[in-house]
């Protein structure tokens, strides 16, 4: 353990304490740290042995017998294999206590993935590549890759799930039922698309007809939500500036991808009774409460 520790270190960042860093394949600065910088980490095990993140987590957390506050099963059964979830019990009796996670290939999507896992939230998550998915973040994340239009896909897909978080436009389109979900957040640079102009225009076209069409969907489906809307997005490093939250400040302003997928997270533990929809970028206004804040911009929408 003494080697692996070696290589890596705790570091403390404005939005969490926990977080890990390899200094030798990673630039792992934060659990909302820049993931396209970051090759996610560490390698899936193979058979019969736990990666790198399992090791550390492992160790950070207490051993073995804590990797369930993170949502992951134990690493082995009795004879020493990986053991796979099960999914024996029925809709009636599931626990709803999942997160799902769509375009989990993303910077963000893998960014808000990172978060989760470390605030103990069990994970599902869509993804294209479910082989590259389980080396990065091992059992600790239920990959799932498939079709959203296909009804019984999306119904597995669903299954446990309390809450979606979009970080990118294109899947709430093409999906035609979210029953059961209780809260749907979407990070949305709509006003960003509506406010380009040439060919700007015409290379957001696309992407501005599924946000259209995403917001479309949630709304007609009387399920809560909390639609995100952001400046231009970021490659700079989160938690130092401060937020603005005015009336038309998208237009112009950015946010950082990480706080993006930091203010994503934070929406997840207020719900509305019905809608919250708020323009945010970097600004002047510190932050101290973002359950105070979004109860604020209830008042003000």
């Amino acid at each position: 353990m003494a080697g692996v520790l070696s290589s890596y270190k705790l570091l403390h960042s404005s939005h969490d304490n926990n977080l890990l860093t390899n200094s030798n394949s990673c630039s792992y600065r934060s659990p909302v740290g820049n993931a396209k910088r970051r090759s996610l980490i560490c390698f899936s095990s193979k058979k019969g042995k736990p990666g790198f993140f399992d090791v550390i987590l492992d160790y950070i957390e207490g051993g073995p017998k804590l990797r369930k506050w993170y949502g992951a099963p134990d690493l082995y059964a009795e004879d020493g294999s990986t053991m796979e979830e099960a999914d024996k019990s029925s809709e009636e009796d599931e626990v709803k206590d999942a997160v799902f996670v769509t375009d989990g290939d993303s910077e963000i999507g893998q960014t808000i993935i990172l978060s989760l896992i470390i605030k103990r939230i069990r994970v599902k998550a869509l993804v294209k590549d479910k082989r590259a998915a389980m080396e990065s973040f091992g059992t600790y994340v239920e990959s799932i890759t498939g079709d959203p239009k296909d009804s019984s896909f999306l119904k597995k897909s669903l299954r446990g799930v309390r809450a979606i978080i979009c970080p990118n436009e294109g899947f709430l389109s093409k999906v035609e039922s979210l029953k059961g979900v209780q809260h749907v957040v979407i990070l949305s640079q709509l006003s960003v698309y509506r406010a380009s102009s040439g060919v700007q225009a015409i290379m957001n076209s696309n992407a501005r007809n599924l946000a259209e069409q995403d917001e479309s969907m949630v709304v007609s489906s009387g399920i809560p939500y909390t639609i995100v809307r952001t400046g231009v997005l970021t490659n700079d490093r989160g938690g130092k500036p401060g937020f603005s939250f005015e009336k038309g400040c998208t237009t112009n302003g950015s946010l950082s991808k990480e706080d993006a997928a930091f203010i994503c997270i934070e929406a997840l533990d207020v719900v509305p009774e019905k809608e919250l929809v708020f323009e945010v970028v970097n600004g002047e206004e510190n932050v101290l409460n973002w359950k105070d804040q979004f109860e604020k911009l209830k008042e003000q929408a």
